[in-house]
């Protein structure tokens, strides 16, 4: 079985427990005031966890073949792949993790996207800047404002 199939058998895993949890667990412990709210928190794990399922079954039954085939990852040859860029972006990820609760929420997340963005090669700062910053407070307004889930939005010693 080649590399992308058996990532996608490892990610149709991991969309059935999340969705498990979310369709089950989440639901499960939820206060009979917010059932009656027409988004819930676990709205959002429901549909990723959906759509993970779908896309990983299609890459496992070889819907989505091209014509051009692209061999396996030769193993002798890995220093010829970008792997340098893949550790830096897994690290970038758990400082991520790391610095949510402490830098807060719009500072991490900005940080980040604009971290991963040079990781990746880009180099038009202001529009690195922009995107950043209309897509962390977009999601830190969705998240606060719209589902009314407390994120924290500024570092802790700010107070808030």
């Amino acid at each position: 079985m080649a590399l992308d199939r058996w990532i996608a058998l490892v990610l149709l895993g991991v969309c059935l427990v999340y969705g498990y949890t979310a369709w089950f667990t989440m639901d499960a412990s939820m206060p009979p005031i917010m059932r009656r709210s027409a988004v819930w928190p676990s709205s959002f794990p429901k549909v990723l966890s959906i759509a993970g399922v779908v896309l990983s079954l299609i890459v496992l039954l070889g819907i989505e073949k091209s014509e051009v085939t692209i061999g396996d990852i030769d193993y002798r040859r890995l220093h010829e792949y970008k792997l340098g860029q893949a550790l830096l972006l897994l690290g970038l990820m758990v400082a991520y993790a790391l610095l949510l609760r402490p830098a807060g929420f719009l500072l991490a997340t900005g940080g980040f996207l604009i971290g991963g963005s040079v990781i990746l090669g880009e180099r038009r700062w202001i529009t690195m800047i922009v995107v950043a910053a209309i897509a962390t407070f977009g999601i830190w307004y969705l998240v606060q404002e719209i589902l009314g889930i407390f994120l924290r939005p500024l570092p802790v010693f700010m107070g808030i």
